[in-house]
């Protein structure tokens, strides 16, 4: 049986997940595609070259109205038209992230619930605003709702933990969580340049954004710590119960201090003892946790299995679509089986 999804956001990681599904063979039929000016839906599956291009060349992936071939006009449909007018098993919801609302995605996940569809998604802001809330709409409706792409991209921090790691006891989970901050910091460590020459480099390089904000002040790492916390600790928090600093005060002289005791410093998101915090901190260079560039890493402290350290490409539309693709697969596994069995 095809697997039939939507992708719900064509930003960057909604364009991952299509790329991504071209280049593999497994039977995943995309019958609808929506961002923010419109939607093209084709039950016979939407072509996803065509769908790319024309995201390229115009802006959006809707067909305007004088085109034909697709099941529907497209310029003047929503996502939620693709989310509750077309038949299909999973919604992937990619839209930009708000942790402070949920934002837009948070509307569509409830929609897709309701509706019937299992739920992917990349976004970070409707889990940290209303995770509890969502999973009880996901038992009520008998649904899947996955989301390891939210922490780490590629890296499987969630699943790990809850999944190859079941049957231990996860007593913290520490890391390094924002690909953004980790350069920066690997910039001023290596070449001794200061925070604002190294966030420009960034910038010019794409790494970070035209407003780091998000990233600098630790806002990322605490959402993806509030997700963790959530979902392996069973916890109940937002982000307000993070305590956060992030790295705009670092200077070269504390890098200089920091060598002296034949150390670094790293953005640590941690979750221990019940307390939720993300601080830059002294590490050692020869710890785990001392790794370098854009890259993410947790180091998962379990009471059977001990200390496992996983590490990966913690950002890319590509990359995150990884993580997502695996989700697809995993529900694609587990169809027919009740989601309070597992």
């Amino acid at each position: 049986m095809t697997l039939r999804i939507s992708i719900i956001g064509f930003g960057a990681v909604g364009q991952g997940v299509a790329d991504a599904l071209m280049r593999t063979a497994y039977p995943i039929k995309v019958v609808a595609i929506a961002d923010s000016r419109g939607a093209v839906m084709d039950a016979t599956g939407v072509d996803l070259a065509s769908a790319l291009q024309r995201k390229r060349e115009t802006g959006t992936v809707a067909l305007p109205d004088t085109d034909e071939g697709a099941v529907a006009d497209t310029e003047g449909m929503t996502a939620l038209d693709a989310i509750v007018g077309m038949d299909h098993e999973i919604m992937v919801e990619a839209t930009p992230t708000d942790i402070s609302t949920g934002g837009i995605g948070l509307s569509y996940i409830r929609k897709a619930f309701e509706s019937g569809r299992h739920v992917v998604t990349s976004n970070k802001g409707p889990l940290v605003v209303a995770y509890s809330e969502l999973c009880g709409l996901a038992r009520k409706n008998d649904l899947y709702f996955r989301f390891e792409a939210t922490v780490g991209g590629a890296m499987p921090a969630i699943n790990l933990s809850n999944e190859t790691l079941a049957g231990n006891r996860i007593i913290s989970i520490e890391g390094v969580l924002n690909g953004t901050c980790n350069y920066i910091l690997t910039r001023m460590d290596d070449e001794g340049v200061s925070y604002e020459h190294a966030l420009g480099e960034a910038q010019e390089l794409g790494i970070a954004e035209a407003d780091p904000s998000a990233d600098v002040d630790g806002i990322d790492t605490a959402a993806k710590i509030v997700i963790l916390a959530n979902s392996v600790f069973g916890m109940d928090v937002g982000y307000d119960d993070v305590d956060v600093t992030g790295i705009t005060k670092i200077t070269p002289e504390s890098f200089k201090l920091a060598k002296e005791e034949g150390h670094t410093i790293k953005l640590i998101g941690e979750i221990r003892d019940g307390v939720l915090k993300v601080a830059p901190k002294m590490v050692p260079r020869n710890h785990p946790l001392s790794i370098g560039g854009t890259f993410n890493l947790a180091s998962i402290q379990t009471e059977l299995a001990g200390r496992i350290t996983i590490g990966g490409i913690g950002a890319g539309s590509v990359e995150t679509a990884s993580a997502i693709l695996s989700d697809i697969l995993w529900i694609e596994g587990h169809q027919g089986l009740s989601p309070d069995r597992l």
